[in-house]
């Protein structure tokens, strides 16, 4: 039997200090990949940007929005087509179509009724 009251030299059964930092040291890792360049972006046209999921959103001026309402308009009223082909040929979605339609009649509605008060004041002016 062993005597366990013998605390002889553990550190044989161990191994020396000098063999465990050779089994505990890194291996060496070959180095990394470079990331490749980006490509540079070609020129889209609309018909391919508008597929794209990524496309980046037009925005589009207060004389062009107003514009494409018109067309819109007219085409309906013509009846060369509906709502939605005119909408399609526009090149804008629904819900852009109907938040434009309703700026611009808030924005009608804002001109009468600082055109109303202006006569107002007008008229009590001249009172």
């Amino acid at each position: 039997m062993a005597d366990e009251n013998n605390t002889g030299p553990i550190v044989s059964a161990v191994g020396t200090p000098s063999e465990l930092k050779t089994s505990a040291a890194k291996t060496q890792r070959s180095p990394r990949r470079q990331k490749t360049a980006a490509e540079p972006l070609r020129a889209v046209s609309k018909s391919t940007a508008a597929k794209l999921p990524n496309a980046k959103p037009r925005r589009y001026s207060e004389q062009e929005r107003i514009e494409k309402l018109k067309g819109i308009e007219t085409q309906v009223t013509e009846a060369k087509g509906t709502l939605k082909d005119a909408i399609k040929g526009a090149g804008i979605s629904e819900q852009t179509y109907y938040q434009w339609k309703r700026t611009v009649k808030l924005q009608r509605e804002e001109k009468l009724n600082s055109a109303g008060d202006e006569l107002a004041d007008l008229v009590q002016l001249e009172a």
